[in-house]
């Protein structure tokens, strides 16, 4: 087996969240007087750390202002009842299917811990993972410390290690960590972009992953 470990991203590779997160940060913004983020700008800070997120956002933010900001997307997220997310297609089967064969599986997102567990509440998925690491519990993205961590805490090292994620973000965490990267081209940043980041491939859809192992994986 060429891999050990496959880590995914959450939102826009495992689940489809991107409107929930957008249309919540706009109203966090709005609570608090600010100026609205374009929808552009709000999904494009989708799998950074809150903190990260909001240096892109609102730059001149304080500490105190970040917390409140803080405070009212999640007051949001929780009531956004309407606004599903969704898993994508064939998540969850997929999943199952890679422990069946025997991977090691992860989470590294640039969610808290809070919005990861909720999303493990809404989805019944946290048994699939064996480690998970949250953007408050290391270094956020394109920082390769929640990589590295996972991988220290398996006991795997980078060249069996497969990162998935469709922001060039997780490309790049990918890349400082000697990790492999694998982009997938539905969720969040353009396909064009992700390649230059020099993934191993692009994926089209999230089912996909179990034919393009089969190739390069004796399974």
């Amino acid at each position: 087996m060429r891999f050990r470990l496959i880590v995914f991203d959450w939102d826009g590779t495992l689940m489809d969240s991107e409107a929930r997160i957008v249309a919540c940060m706009q109203a966090a913004f709005a609570d608090l007087g600010r100026r609205l983020p374009s929808r552009k700008a709000a999904r494009n800070i989708i799998g950074l750390g809150f903190a990260d997120a909001m240096a892109e956002l609102w730059p001149e933010a304080d500490e105190a202002d970040r917390n409140r900001a803080a405070e009212r997307y999640r007051f949001h997220y929780r009531r956004a009842g309407e606004l599903s997310s969704p898993l994508f297609p064939g998540a969850q089967e997929l999943l199952d299917r890679l422990s069946g064969w025997g991977f090691l599986l992860a989470v590294a997102t640039g969610r808290s811990r809070w919005d990861l567990d909720l999303a493990f509440d809404e989805t019944g998925l946290a048994d699939r993972f064996h480690a998970t690491r949250c953007a408050d519990e290391a270094h956020s993205k394109p920082h390769p410390e929640m990589l590295l961590q996972l991988m220290d805490e398996l006991g795997v090292d980078g060249d069996r290690t497969l990162m998935v994620g469709d922001t060039e973000y997780d490309m790049q965490m990918a890349h400082s960590a000697g990790a492999k990267a694998l982009a997938v081209g539905y969720g969040v940043h353009e396909r064009e972009h992700l390649l230059a980041q020099g993934p191993l491939d692009c994926l089209e859809m999230l089912p996909e992953l179990c034919s393009w192992l089969e190739k390069v994986e004796v399974i």
